[in-house]
């Protein structure tokens, strides 16, 4: 894991509030798997509400890029969320800024599928180290740098609750994403940190482009599903994000947010 420092390269894509102002004002934060798609639209989010926002990825090139259009309150680290020794890495660049850690998004997550005759114990493992592993020790490790009523957030998908055929490793990491915000709020409560999982329906992400291709027979099935008839935008996700990791939501702990457009709720 290698660490760039912010530089004023870029501007904070759909900043509307000063370093002063905003949600997350003077606030440091830390959010995994930033270098596209949902993570990067929540720090982007991030940034424009005052926050400082260490950003993670395993791809050096496109994590600078994402770096650089955040500006200079904007801290890129690669590094892969399933590894301890880049975990360790992380927290000792949140350790040099010498200032406590307000905001936690243990972002990271994703991994090929299989059906079940067809699983491999290789791609058993790269999916559960990515989003259990992953997310379980970022938040283990990250826990001597966060202020007492820190607010962590742990990304966790619909498919924690549904039977997705072919999705089965994916679908039971989510949910154990899923169990940890219940477990951790329990165990730090008496540092009142809470923890609270973000699960996201369809949302128009790399990912999920990737995942629909070109085929409109695809998304518009798709998007039958969800009662808003559409899939959602990475920003809305970010919207919750800031929810969770604001003062807006100081009563809100061990829970789970849905941003599904009511995809699973009806």
């Amino acid at each position: 894991m290698t660490t760039t420092t912010g530089a004023p390269a870029g501007s904070t894509t759909g900043a509307t509030t000063g370093a002063g102002r905003g949600l997350l004002a003077g606030r440091l934060a830390v959010v995994t798997g930033a270098s596209a798609g949902i993570g990067f639209a929540i720090a982007r989010r991030f940034v424009a509400e005052g926050a400082d926002v260490v950003l993670t990825g395993r791809r050096a090139d496109r994590l600078e890029a994402a770096r650089a259009a955040l500006g200079e309150r904007a801290t890129a680290v690669v590094g892969d969320a399933a590894s301890l020794e880049d975990l360790d890495r992380l927290v000792e660049a949140v350790a040099a800024t010498g200032r406590p850690l307000d905001v936690l998004v243990a972002n990271a997550g994703g991994g090929s599928e299989a059906p079940l005759p067809q699983m491999t114990a290789e791609l058993f493992h790269a999916v559960a180290d990515l989003n259990v592993r992953g997310s379980f020790f970022t938040v283990q490790k990250a826990l001597p740098h966060l202020r007492d009523g820190a607010a962590v957030v742990l990304l966790g998908s619909i498919s924690g609750s549904n039977g997705d055929p072919t999705h089965g490793v994916y679908n039971a990491s989510k949910a154990a994403v899923r169990s940890f915000a219940r477990t951790m709020t329990s165990e730090l409560r008496d540092r009142r940190i809470r923890v609270n999982a973000l699960s996201p329906g369809p949302t128009m992400s790399e990912g999920f482009s990737d995942f629909v291709g070109h085929g409109e027979e695809t998304l518009r099935r798709i998007e039958a599903m969800v009662p808003l008839g559409r899939v959602g935008h990475v920003d809305e996700v970010a919207a919750a994000a800031l929810f969770l990791a604001s003062d807006e939501s100081s009563f809100v702990a061990g829970a789970e947010l849905v941003v599904d457009g009511g995809m699973s709720q009806v």
